[in-house]
């Protein structure tokens, strides 16, 4: 870093006027959201789960109006919203109670950002076990004013990315705009089970960089982005500073493997494919040192509001502190208008 650039570090005051979207927060649906709902041959189906621990969570995850109003202290102009709840859904292995509970979820989303389509910011939850299906889902979800969708980060081992089971779901999300999203938690993965002890911190860090990473390579060398250059993805709360190490070293060694072992599926570089792969943070510093480097294009900040880790009430403290360094232009892009655009959001009286 330059004395200049170091000179020109920007404090909370300095962004005060700085308008702040979140790239991923989150609804708290009610608990009896999915039992007081289903149709009756499925309610004994749903799995009892135990009671979340809540601590610290804001009203404003139930209470739209209410939201409104927490985010005003925060600072913070819109926010994209992802399911808590519902996350854990993912790992229902019965489809057909899978797209009965997100259809429920996708259903009180809806209601929920009509309160105030301009800053609530709905990411419906989409099942993948039969594809006509999510097409439809989709669809709808699109015409209810939703956008983007959201699908497990690790699939079932029989339905891998590398297959082309999903090539019809990727040509109708591509064409109808609606970026594809991989947030932690979902699916096949360690979220299934309780985590004690080192499992706790080996988990929330090691096995969830594992699993997003390998997830990505899965799509990226399986040939998704190949065959689908217009399809967007998203990387949500996975943090991003592992991103350009791996995909420097998947480059590195592209070039190297390649001409003994091709990639029939691929006829660029891992990291031109990954042009089209978006990323969410909330709390990243040294990935945040990164984006005038790598992703300021791509990298979007966001608050996880109202979970307990979030940064609300102090966003703007945070976002001072660990993209203050950055040009004017980037930290633009990061905390706002990257996710605008990803999104093709027009938020009326929010000149961005």
């Amino acid at each position: 870093m330059s004395a200049q650039t170091a000179l020109a570090h920007k404090t909370e005051a300095d962004i005060a006027e700085e308008i702040i979207v979140s790239a991923d927060s989150h609804i708290m649906e009610p608990d009896d959201l999915w039992v007081k709902n289903l149709p009756a041959s499925l309610k004994d189906k749903y799995p009892k789960y135990p009671p979340r621990k809540a601590l610290g969570e804001k009203p404003g995850g139930w209470d739209p109006r209410a939201r409104i109003k927490e985010m005003e202290v925060d600072g913070v102009s819109a926010e994209v919203l992802y399911p808590t709840l519902g996350l854990r859904l993912f790992a229902l292995e019965d489809a057909e109670l899978q797209e009965a509970c997100f259809q429920i979820a996708n259903d009180w989303l809806i209601d929920y950002c009509q309160v105030h389509p301009d800053r609530l910011i709905g990411i419906p939850v989409i099942s993948l076990y039969n594809i006509k299906n999510a097409i439809k889902e989709l669809e709808r979800c699109k015409k209810e004013g939703l956008v983007g969708c959201l699908i497990w980060q690790v699939p079932p081992a029989h339905l891998s990315f590398v297959s082309n089971h999903y090539d019809p779901f990727w040509e109708a999300a591509q064409d109808l705009n609606m970026p594809v999203n991989l947030h932690i938690l979902t699916g096949f993965n360690y979220s299934r089970y309780e985590r004690k002890g080192l499992d706790t911190y080996r988990a929330t860090v090691n096995t969830k960089l594992y699993d997003a990473a390998n997830s990505l390579f899965d799509l990226v060398f399986g040939g998704v982005m190949e065959r689908f250059p217009r399809l967007k993805f998203v990387y949500v709360e996975n943090e991003i500073a592992w991103m350009p190490f791996h995909i420097h070293e998947w480059d590195k060694y592209f070039i190297r493997h390649s001409p003994r072992a091709p990639v029939p599926a691929m006829k660029k570089l891992p990291s031109e494919y990954c042009k089209q792969v978006y990323a969410t943070f909330f709390s990243d510093p040294t990935g945040g040192r990164l984006l005038d480097w790598w992703g300021s294009d791509t990298c979007m900040w966001s608050n996880d509001y109202p979970h307990a880790a979030s940064t609300w009430p102090h966003s703007r403290k945070v976002i001072a502190e660990e993209l203050g360094h950055l040009p004017s232009d980037v930290f633009s892009k990061v905390v706002r208008e990257n996710v605008l655009k990803l999104y093709d959001l027009k938020l009326s009286g929010i000149n961005a």
